[in-house]
C-alpha cells in the first residue's frame, strides 16, 4: 500500500512538472512572438513619432530623433532577447564548472578553449578579481586565463548580438573571428612569456575552494527564469548607457556632416586608429552603449577598422577595468597586457581597414 502511495506521488510530481514546463516553454514561445511583431513595426512607429513633432523634415534635430525614436526600442529589444537566451545557455556553466573544464588544459588548444567559453560564461570588471584568482589557483595557466579575460568583455554575446541586428551578420562574424584570434594569440604571447612571477604576492599564495562542477539540477522553467533574470539584472544595468549612447549616435547622425567624419575615420587617415583606441581607453561603457555609436558612425562613412578598433578599446581596455586588474597585476605584467591587447587592436584596425575599408 505504502509502495502505491509512493508511486503515485512520484507520478503526480512528475505530471505536474510536465506542465509546469508546457506552460513556461509555451509562455516563451508567444514572447517570442510578440517580440518579433512588435520588432517589424518599428520603423512606421519611429516615422510617426517624428511626424507628430512640429519640425521640418530633413533637418539635422529632425534627422536625429528620427534616428533615437527608430534606435532606441530596438536596441532595448534587441538587447533583451540577447540576453534572455544568453541567459538560458549560461544555465549550463558556472565559474566553478568553467574552472573545471579549464584546469589541467595547455596552452594552445587551452588557450582556444578559454576565448570560446569567454563568450558565454558571466563576466564583467567586477567579477575580474574573484575569476582571475580562482582561475590561478586552480591550476588554469596565467596564458589560458588572459585568454578567457580577453575573450569575456570583448567578444560577448550581447556585442555579437547587436552588431548582427544592427549592422549585418558579415561585421558580427568578422568581429567574433578577429576578437578570438586577439584573446587565443595574446594569451598564447603572455603564456609563453612566463609571466606568473609577476602576479602580486597575495595572489600567488591565494587558494580557492576545490574545483567542483555545480550538481544543480536545473529544470527547462529554472532556465527559463535565468534567461528572465539576466534581463532584468543586465537591462537595469545598462539602459542608461545605452540611451546616452544612442543619443549620441543620434547627434552623430544628425549634425556630423560625412565629408568631416570620414576626413577623421577613413582609412586614408593612418593616424586614425591608434588615435580612437587613445581615445577609448578613458571612456567607460559597454557593449550596450558604444554599439549605436558604431552604428553612427559607420553610416556616416567612417572605416570599419578604425570604428572597430574605437569599440574594442572602449571594452577590452577601458581605464576602470584596468584599475581593478591592477589588484591582481604587478604594473609590469599589468602594461605587457595592455601592449598586446592593444598591438593586437591596432593589427586588427589597419587590416579591416585595408580590406574593407
Amino acid at each position: 500500500m505504502g509502495c502505491k502511495c509512493q508511486c503515485a506521488a512520484e507520478k503526480a510530481k512528475r505530471s505536474a512538472e510536465k506542465s509546469s514546463t508546457a506552460r513556461w516553454v509555451g509562455g516563451t514561445v508567444l514572447g517570442v512572438g510578440v517580440w518579433f511583431f512588435l520588432y517589424i513595426w518599428l520603423v512606421p512607429f519611429s516615422e510617426a513619432l517624428a511626424g507628430l513633432l512640429p519640425l521640418e523634415p530633413g533637418t539635422p534635430f529632425h534627422e536625429a530623433l528620427v534616428f533615437f525614436f527608430y534606435d532606441a526600442p530596438k536596441v532595448l529589444m534587441l538587447l533583451a532577447l540577447v540576453v534572455f537566451a544568453m541567459g538560458i545557455i549560461r544555465s549550463f556553466f558556472s565559474p566553478a564548472r568553467t574552472r573545471a573544464m579549464l584546469s589541467g588544459k595547455h596552452e594552445g588548444l587551452g588557450n582556444i578553449a578559454a576565448a570560446g567559453l569567454g563568450i558565454v560564461t558571466p563576466f564583467c570588471s567586477c567579477s575580474a578579481i574573484p575569476i582571475f584568482i580562482g582561475f590561478v589557483s586552480a591550476g588554469v595557466p596565467l596564458g589560458v586565463t588572459f585568454s578567457f579575460l580577453i575573450s569575456a568583455p570583448m567578444v560577448n554575446e550581447v556585442a555579437l548580438g547587436l552588431l548582427f541586428g544592427l549592422v549585418g551578420w558579415k561585421v558580427a562574424a568578422l568581429y567574433l573571428v578577429f576578437g578570438l584570434t586577439i584573446a587565443i594569440v595574446s594569451g598564447w604571447i603572455i603564456g609563453k612569456l612566463h609571466l606568473e612571477g609577476w602576479l602580486e604576492e597575495w595572489v600567488k599564495s591565494a587558494r580557492d575552494e576545490p574545483v567542483a562542477a555545480s550538481d544543480e539540477v536545473m529544470t527547462p522553467p529554472l532556465r527559463i527564469r535565468a534567461g528572465i533574470d539576466a534581463v532584468r539584472d543586465i537591462l537595469g544595468k545598462v539602459w542608461v548607457w545605452m540611451l546616452v549612447g544612442i543619443a549620441v549616435g543620434a547627434g552623430i547622425h544628425g549634425y556630423v556632416p560625412e565629408e568631416f567624419l570620414a576626413s577623421l575615420m577613413g582609412k586614408e587617415a593612418w593616424w586614425s586608429v591608434p588615435a580612437v583606441i587613445a581615445m577609448g581607453v578613458p571612456m567607460y561603457s559597454n557593449a550596450a552603449g558604444i554599439i549605436p555609436i558604431v552604428e553612427a558612425l559607420l553610416e556616416k562613412g567612417a572605416a570599419l577598422g578604425t570604428v572597430l578598433a574605437f569599440m574594442m578599446a572602449v571594452i577590452a581596455l577601458s581605464l576602470p577595468e584596468m584599475i581593478i586588474l591592477r589588484k591582481v597585476l604587478t604594473a609590469r605584467l599589468l602594461a605587457v597586457f595592455i601592449g598586446i591587447v592593444t598591438a593586437g587592436i591596432l593589427a586588427v584596425g589597419y587590416l579591416f581597414n585595408a580590406l574593407f575599408g
